[in-house]
C-alpha cells in the first residue's frame, strides 16, 4: 500500500500563516495537517509514504523523519525546481501497480483504501475523488441574445453546482506514459490529456467531510472547527 503526499508547494495562498514555515506543517489544532494525514495512511493500511517536496523541504524531512514514529515507512522526493502538481512522480522511479496520489493538506474522513480498491477493480487509468460544491453568484445574472443585445433570462443571485477534485487520487502505473519528464504538469494538463486521449478516467463521489486549506479562511475554519472534526479524522483519538 503507497500513496505518495504531494509537499513542495510555497502555500503563498495561506500567507501570512506560510511565512516561515511550510504549508503541510502548520498545526491545525495541536496537529500538523499533514501529520493528520500521515496518521489516516497509516489507519487506512498504507505502510510506505513517499514525500514529494520542494519548499521547506528540510523542515518536513526534520518533521517526520523516516515515519517510524507513526508506524509506516516514509522516503522522499527532492524536485530541483518546481513541477507542479504531477511532474512530481516522474521523479519516482519504484511506483508499484497502482497507488494512492494526495495533497499534504487536505483534510477528509474519505477512506483512501476504498478509494484504491475502486480504483483497481473499475480498471481505470486513474480514479479521481469529487466532492459537490455550491458557489453563489452574488450578482443578478442576465442572459440575453448575442444580435440585438435583447434580454432573454434573469436569475437573482443564482447558486451554480460543481463536482470538484478533492485533490487525493488513485492511479495506475500506466499513467506515467502521459506525464512529461522533467517539465511542470499540473492535474489540469494531465486531464485534459487523459480526456483528449480518450483514456478511461473515473470519478469517485464522496459526500463526508472534505477541506481544502488553501486560504486563511479555510484555514481557520479548520481550527475553529478541530474539536468536532477529529473525531472523524482520526476515530482512535480524543479530544479533552
Amino acid at each position: 500500500m503507497r500513496a505518495i503526499i504531494l509537499a513542495g508547494g510555497k502555500g503563498t495562498r495561506l500567507r501570512p500563516y506560510t511565512t516561515t514555515i511550510p504549508k503541510p506543517l502548520v498545526p491545525v489544532g495541536d496537529m500538523a495537517i499533514m501529520e493528520i494525514v500521515v496518521r489516516q495512511l497509516q489507519g487506512c493500511g498504507f505502510d510506505h509514504l513517499t514525500v514529494a517536496v520542494n519548499h521547506g523541504a528540510q523542515l518536513i524531512r526534520a518533521y517526520f523523519g523516516d515515519g517510524q514514529q507513526w508506524n509506516v515507512r516514509m522516503d522522499y522526493s527532492m524536485e530541483d525546481r518546481p513541477l507542479s502538481t504531477i511532474g512530481p512522480l516522474r521523479l519516482i522511479p519504484d511506483l508499484p501497480e497502482h497507488f494512492l496520489v494526495m495533497n499534504g493538506d487536505v483534510l477528509t474522513d474519505i477512506d483512501y483504501a476504498a478509494l484504491v480498491r475502486a480504483h483497481i477493480e473499475s480498471g481505470a487509468i486513474g480514479t479521481v475523488a469529487t466532492y459537490e460544491r455550491d458557489t453563489k453568484i452574488d450578482f443578478g445574472v442576465l442572459k440575453y441574445d448575442g444580435d440585438r443585445n435583447r434580454i432573454t433570462g434573469f436569475v437573482e443571485k443564482p447558486i451554480e453546482h460543481f463536482s470538484v477534485s478533492m485533490g487525493v487520487y488513485a492511479f495506475s502505473r500506466r499513467i506515467m506514459q502521459f506525464i512529461p519528464v522533467g517539465q511542470p504538469f499540473g492535474f489540469d494538463h494531465l486531464m485534459l490529456k487523459l480526456i483528449a486521449e480518450n483514456q478511461d478516467i473515473r470519478a469517485h463521489p464522496f459526500a463526508g467531510y472534505w477541506l481544502d486549506i488553501g486560504r486563511p479562511d479555510d484555514y481557520d475554519r479548520a481550527n475553529n472547527e478541530f474539536d468536532q472534526i477529529i473525531s472523524r479524522l482520526l476515530p482512535e483519538m480524543t479530544v479533552a
